[in-house]
């Protein structure tokens, strides 16, 4: 038998749809000013947060949640831009090693503060600090049991 969604659960789910499908494409002409996609952004800050700028690339597929193959053609792009270079570990030939150009680096030093801006005036600007954190704790929960 179906459990139908009760009413605090549709005005949830609702406003998730809503900020998915409305708000979160408000970030997108910010990177699209940049010649970058979100996921490539994601990808630039995950090193950029990175010890030394570099990550492995499986580790830098699991940090920016994308799937091998995903990162494999965003990487082409980066790397042809000169944001991203690729190296291959010296300790183990079958480990490459993503790292941060001097340009990554000052692509991020322009982007991120515009992509904040962002990011507070379509969630943050609105909440309180008590919501902030639930909204956190709420969202940490839901993608904790996705991956259980």
């Amino acid at each position: 038998m179906t459990q139908w969604l009760n009413d605090t659960e549709q005005r949830a789910w609702r406003a998730l749809i809503t900020l998915m499908m409305v708000e979160f494409p408000k970030l997108e002409p910010t990177f699209r000013a940049h010649d970058l996609l979100h996921v490539e952004y994601g990808l630039l800050v995950a090193l950029s947060e990175a010890p030394d700028d570099a990550l492995r690339m499986s580790d830098l597929a699991e940090t920016a949640n994308v799937s091998q193959s995903r990162l494999s053609h965003r990487m082409r792009r980066l790397v042809e831009k000169g944001l991203i270079d690729q190296r291959p570990c010296a300790d183990d030939g079958r480990v490459t090693f993503a790292e941060l150009t001097p340009s990554g680096r000052a692509l991020i030093e322009t982007v991120a503060p515009l992509h904040v801006g962002n990011v507070r005036a379509i969630v943050f600007d609105a909440l309180t600090d008590v919501q902030t954190a639930a909204l956190a704790d709420a969202l940490e929960t839901i993608v904790n049991h996705a991956h259980d």
